[in-house]
Formats: C-alpha cells, sequence, structure tokens
C-alpha cells in the first residue's frame, strides 16, 4: 500500500473573526498563524472570507485583482500579506479564501490561495459550487448574484508531506470533488468554509465526516468565528476528522486555533480495516476521476 502522507504533519486551523477593516483583519490572521507556526503546526489554514465580512454587499467592496500573477501589493495586499505569513511562519498556508476580481472576464470570484513555506504561490482555487439556497423561515442567500464559479478542482503537492486537495465551503457538499482528490492522492481535504447557524447545525460535522469515510482520508473543516454583531453569523466548530471518520479536534464557535496530528499509518489502518479501495465495482458504475476531470496539480 502506498503511503499517502511521508511524515507526520501537525494541521493547525486557525478560527478567526473578520471585521470591516481590511488591513485590521490581515494583521490579526499573521498574528494567529505565526500562534500556529509557533506551536509546531507546519500546514496552516484560515477560514472563507478571512480578510473581509462575509456577504453578498461585501464581495465587490472588498475583491482584488489577482491575476496576472504576481499581483502588486496595490492590487492584492492580501496575496501579499498571506506569502510574507508563509515566510514568516516557514509553513504551508491555504490562506481561507477572498474575493476576487478578474480584469480579463470582468467577473467576481470567492478563492483561495495556497502558499509554501518559501512565500511562492503554490495554488489557485475558485470556489467551484456557489451558495445558493432558500430554507424558508430560516435562510436565503444567493452568492450568484455577485460571484461567479471556478471550474477546476485543486489538488497541491506538499512534497515532504504528499498531496493534499483544497476546495470552499460549500463544495463540501459535492463528494465528486473530494473523490477525486482522494483517488489522485491527497491525504487531506481542506475546506475553508463558513456555514451559518442553520446548515452549520445540520450538516457541519455530517459532511465532514461523510467525505472521510467515503475517502478514507483526513478532512479539515476552517469556519470563521461567530459574531452575532455581525450581518452574517457562522456557525464556527472548526474541525479535523480522521480517516476512520473519528473527529480528532473540534472547536466552538468563539476565536481560537484547532490542532491535529495526522499521519500515514492511520490512513493505511483504516484501508486495511475496511477495504472500499479494492471493493469498488467500476464493471457496475464509472470512476468519478477518470475521464475529461477538470483538476490542477
Amino acid at each position: 500500500m502506498a503511503k499517502l502522507l511521508k511524515k507526520p504533519l501537525k494541521l493547525a486551523l486557525v478560527q478567526l473573526a473578520a471585521g470591516a477593516d481590511k488591513s485590521a483583519n490581515l494583521s490579526h490572521a499573521r498574528s494567529k498563524v505565526l500562534e500556529a507556526a509557533s506551536n509546531g503546526a507546519k500546514l496552516v489554514v484560515l477560514p472563507e472570507c478571512f480578510n473581509s465580512p462575509y456577504g453578498v454587499k461585501y464581495f465587490a467592496k472588498y475583491a482584488e485583482t489577482l491575476l496576472p500573477s504576481p499581483p502588486t501589493k496595490e492590487q492584492s495586499p492580501s496575496f501579499h500579506a498571506l506569502s510574507d505569513m508563509a515566510k514568516e511562519a516557514r509553513a504551508y498556508l491555504v490562506g481561507g479564501s477572498i474575493p476576487e476580481y478578474s480584469e480579463d472576464t470582468k467577473k467576481y470570484y470567492n478563492t483561495n490561495l495556497t502558499f509554501g513555506p518559501d512565500g511562492k504561490l503554490l495554488a489557485t482555487h475558485r470556489k467551484v459550487h456557489l451558495f445558493d439556497i432558500d430554507i424558508p423561515g430560516k435562510i436565503t442567500f444567493r452568492e450568484s448574484d455577485v460571484l461567479s464559479p471556478g471550474n477546476k478542482i485543486t489538488i497541491v503537492d506538499l512534497p515532504e508531506y504528499g498531496k493534499i486537495g483544497v476546495a470552499i465551503c460549500y463544495d463540501v457538499r459535492f463528494p465528486e470533488l473530494a473523490m477525486i482528490a482522494a483517488r489522485k492522492g491527497a491525504f487531506l481535504l481542506l475546506y475553508p468554509g463558513a456555514f451559518n447557524l442553520t446548515t452549520g447545525q445540520l450538516h457541519w460535522e455530517l459532511q465532514a465526516r461523510a467525505r472521510a469515510m467515503d475517502n478514507q482520508v483526513y478532512v479539515g473543516l476552517c469556519s470563521p468565528a461567530r459574531d452575532m454583531e455581525a450581518e452574517y453569523h457562522a456557525w464556527g466548530h472548526s474541525m479535523v476528522v480522521d480517516p476512520n471518520a473519528g473527529v480528532m479536534a473540534e472547536l466552538e464557535e468563539r476565536e481560537d486555533i484547532c490542532y491535529a496530528d495526522l499521519t500515514g499509518e492511520k490512513i493505511e489502518e483504516t484501508r486495511r480495516g475496511i477495504p472500499i479501495y479494492t471493493q469498488r465495482r467500476f464493471d457496475v458504475y464509472p470512476d468519478v476521476s477518470e475521464g475529461e476531470v477538470k483538476y490542477e496539480e
């Protein structure tokens, strides 16, 4: 059995709240990333829309231009802040997400940037599935009123450790993305996400455990902290789930950092015990990771 995770890895999910001041948000994120790194984390994750309030009316106001890459500091202060954080922390950094504006397409996106310990950009993921829901009497939200979807699955190679899959929030509800990343060799699926108090209570933990169970890999969900003074109330409860769908670590709703130690042995043990990877019947149904799949490594 090939080892997906080459050596043990300490993961940190940073649960923080973002206010109206982008510079303050970036400074606060830096302090928490460095705190996580000082506690031994080599892979640090920030939440969805960590540099701005989350909401349709904020996306255009806080959007930054990322292309051509690298952008200037004026075009994207968040790009440069994340790059500097990763370099200063000497850690891989999955930079949550930020609102992006593309000069080429004239469209807005919800975009993740992942950096290496040298501060270099490793991958960009635009949220593939937009959060358009209507639960009567509970919540109505339409990201597509402003945002456009990305069109690629994102798999990032961390040379010392292995591959991770990166997606954003609502993407977690679509198991095909997770299955493709896992079957392409990812040992960990990461989802910066801002579930609300309705969907969080219903499905936050369930989705994390389901994606882990389906694929026998680690899963991390990184939420903003809950701020009841803000317009959008995030669920919080950032968590790490192991390949056997057990919750390894979970936060409450306030600002905090969630840590977990990941090992390749846990993946191997899980797959030996319940060997779904050798029991799938692709003579009965198709393998979603084969054929024409848009993904970036």
